[in-house]
């Protein structure tokens, strides 16, 4: 995870993408996270990639976070918060499920492990598009 690091959705055009803003204090985030990563393990060979865009204010919280919940897909920190006043981010986690052509397909607020299985349906679903 790196502030400097910057990652365009455009960059990702043409994939199938689950963006995740989280916070190192959300509980359901330690949920979510396994979840979409055995998603993109799964999945990713078909074309679909996370990114995870961090919000907490102290880049060392959400250091901690993933040394204790370590993924292989994309995070990236915006303490600024320009990217989810760009989404709308109403509560930790909200996801956004985008097709192929940078569309907004779904909008996921919270996280619980029941979720995984319409979740991977959904991106499924749009992968087959």
């Amino acid at each position: 995870m790196s502030a400097a690091a910057q990652v365009s959705l455009d960059s990702l055009r043409g994939k199938v993408v689950y963006v995740d803003f989280w916070a190192s204090w959300c509980g359901p985030c330690r949920i979510s996270f396994p979840i979409l990563q055995q998603l993109r393990d799964e999945l990713g060979p078909e074309g679909f990639e996370v990114l995870a865009i961090n919000l907490d204010e102290d880049e060392s919280d959400a250091r901690q976070f993933l040394a204790d919940v370590t993924v292989s897909y994309p995070v990236v920190r915006d303490a600024a918060g320009v990217t989810p006043r760009a989404f709308g981010v109403m509560g930790m986690p909200t996801g956004y499920l985008v097709d192929r052509a940078g569309v907004v397909r779904v909008i996921h607020q919270g996280f619980r492990k029941s979720d995984g299985e319409p979740l991977r349906a959904s991106i499924v679903e749009l992968l087959g598009e």
